[in-house]
């Protein structure tokens, strides 16, 4: 049998990039490809199980405390897409060749672990971006395991809470079943597919397949079609039918009928969505809307002009969605200076229950700050004058999502360096740089117990003051007084040991150029483990780059950031949680 951990290694040494699509390709990711097709196609005596802490990415770093596993590269995998030690906010197409480890547990007969793995991950809300999870059930769901097969498509229900994640995983499926030239709906997956529709409430289904109508090139129809599914009860085949022939053959099946209370319900929820979308009455939508609490997605996008329309919608909006669509109500007029409508949004905005049952990260809130104070879209089309109540509760929004932070109880050092361009922006938010290296060492030094921020300075490290009483503005004036010649990573950690501080986790963010001084991070970081006996961790957070190189990859204690979103400050969390 093949031997994938040395194939994984050589892919990893030769950077070799392969297309799902070109399995046959003389390169070693074919060989993994090839190695894969055949246990698909053909069932084989499963190998000898390795441990979970075996699989290192160097056998020289086997049994060291910082060695990379098997196990930890899955779990980089399903928490951001990548088995690297980085992450960049620019989400790459998913393929074999970005997820080795998963195709080695899987040709190692264990899809049943990677799948309890998945779900583990997934309900306990470790993965920032849902797509490699529905990758790895794929690939799981395409394995000759009966077992490993069976439990993919049962996991199935519990962690494709949308149709578009539905879609996703479909689409997957079939650039695996094009990798492997063979049939794709076969029973298990008519099975899956069909349960996933039958096992969920009537009405919210219909709300569900009104919501959203297609993605990844698939549809509802497309679904229901290819999965023969037979309706659990008549409320779902209302629905089968709506999708499957439309609203008018609905109409003529149902309208004249004497049905059960559910039915009538899914019929009149139905008929208003069809309602909205083809009246030109302004008060008619916004009546619909309110009765029936359509939400935007659900609208025409000429409906979604009128003022009217949106007060409607403002009604029943979540804080995330309020807060993303702030600047379109207020170039279309919905948000006036002094209206009743500002008035409720701020009240909104700076409700703490709202904000902590939506979850609401203070980095959230600063780039709807950011975005709305702006006063324009991405493009430049859409262009809004700042409302200063609302910029008002935005700031305050900030303050009070602050208590939403769970303290990691880590002890952190914090190194800042924003010296290189106090206007440029962080890829992936399109919030300041300096914006961000600012609300993140406010969020750490006001939710850890202990913790240190540093600022580069060309003398070395300067230290930054942040009490509970002190503002971003205040954190940002202090970070872009202080100039400096380049980002040392190896200064945070030199600073610790000698100072004597003991510290679990190093984090920079930095705009500016990373160099190595006199000591490389690498080495630094391990003198200091030594001296110390601490596993401690570093962060580099190049906010300004796409590409980054100062962790090391047989280190699983190093981790590099390129850009910064929403998305990697869960990523921060999981690293140092021990996560990934």
């Amino acid at each position: 049998m093949t031997n994938i951990s040395s194939i994984s290694r050589g892919l990893h040494e030769h950077q070799c990039a392969w297309s799902i699509h070109d399995p046959v390709a003389s390169s070693p990711a074919a060989l993994l490809w090839s190695t894969f097709v055949s246990i698909t196609m053909e069932p084989s005596s499963p190998p000898e199980l390795k441990t979970q802490d075996q699989g290192c990415s160097s056998p020289d770093n086997a049994g060291h405390p910082w060695a990379v596993t098997e196990s930890l590269r899955l779990c980089r995998f399903l928490c951001y897409g990548s088995e690297s030690a980085t992450y960049s906010t620019r989400e790459r197409a998913l393929g074999p060749e970005s997820a080795l480890a998963l195709m080695e547990l899987v040709q190692a007969s264990r899809g049943c672990e990677v799948v309890e793995e998945v779900k583990r991950l997934s309900l306990e809300g470790k993965t920032v971006r849902p797509n490699p999870a529905l990758f790895a059930l794929a690939v799981c769901s395409q394995h000759s395991d009966a077992r490993a097969k069976q439990a993919a498509f049962r996991a199935l229900q519990e962690l494709c809470r949308s149709p578009g994640q539905l879609f996703t995983f479909i689409q997957y499926k079939k650039e695996l079943k094009d990798g492997l030239c063979c049939g794709m709906w076969g029973r298990s997956l008519r099975r899956a597919v069909s349960d996933w529709y039958n096992s969920q409430d009537a009405l919210s289904l219909a709300h569900t397949v009104t919501r959203c109508k297609h993605r990844a090139g698939w549809s509802h129809q497309d679904l229901l079609r290819l999965s023969h599914m037979k309706p659990a009860n008549d409320a779902i085949a209302l629905i089968s039918k709506y999708v499957m022939k439309g609203w008018k053959v609905v109409q003529e099946t149902y309208a004249d009928k004497e049905n059960s209370e559910e039915l009538t319900k899914v019929f009149a929820y139905l008929e208003a969505v069809e309602k909205a979308k083809h009246s030109t009455d302004e008060l008619e939508v916004v009546h619909l809307i309110e009765e029936y609490r359509l939400e935007r997605e659900q609208i025409l996008t000429s409906h979604l002009k009128s003022k009217e329309v949106w007060k409607a919608l403002l009604k029943e909006m979540s804080v995330a969605a309020l807060m993303r669509h702030l600047g379109k109500m207020t170039a279309d007029k919905v948000l006036m200076p002094g209206s009743p409508e500002v008035a409720a949004v701020c009240e909104r905005i700076q409700d703490e229950q709202a904000l902590a049952k939506a979850k609401t990260h203070p980095f959230s809130v600063l780039v709807a700050s950011e975005n709305y104070k702006r006063g324009h879209g991405k493009r430049g089309k859409l262009k809004w004058e700042p409302n200063r109540d609302i910029v008002q509760a935005l700031d305050c929004a900030l303050s009070k999502s602050l208590s939403n932070v769970e303290p990691t109880g880590k002890r952190f050092v914090v190194g800042v360096d924003v010296s290189m361009c106090l206007h440029s922006l962080a890829l992936g938010s399109s919030v300041s740089s300096v914006a961000v290296a600012a609300a993140m060492s406010m969020v750490i030094a006001r939710t850890e117990p202990d913790a240190e921020v540093l600022i580069f300075s060309e003398e070395g490290l300067v230290p930054c003051a942040i009490s509970a009483d002190t503002s971003l503005i205040q954190v940002t004036a202090q970070l872009v007084q202080v100039q400096s010649v380049g980002t040392d990573c190896a200064l945070p950690i030199q600073w610790a040991l000698e100072n004597d501080k003991t510290v679990d986790v190093f984090i920079i963010f930095t705009n500016n150029e990373t160099h190595f001084g006199s000591t490389n991070p690498t080495e630094a970081l391990r003198t200091y483990r030594e001296k110390v006996a601490v596993f401690s961790k570093l962060i580099v957070c190049g906010m300004t780059t796409n590409g980054l190189s100062v962790a090391d990859p047989d280190d699983r204690g190093m981790l590099d950031i390129c850009g910064f979103d929403s998305r990697a400050v869960d990523v921060i969390r999981n690293f140092v949680l021990d996560v990934i």
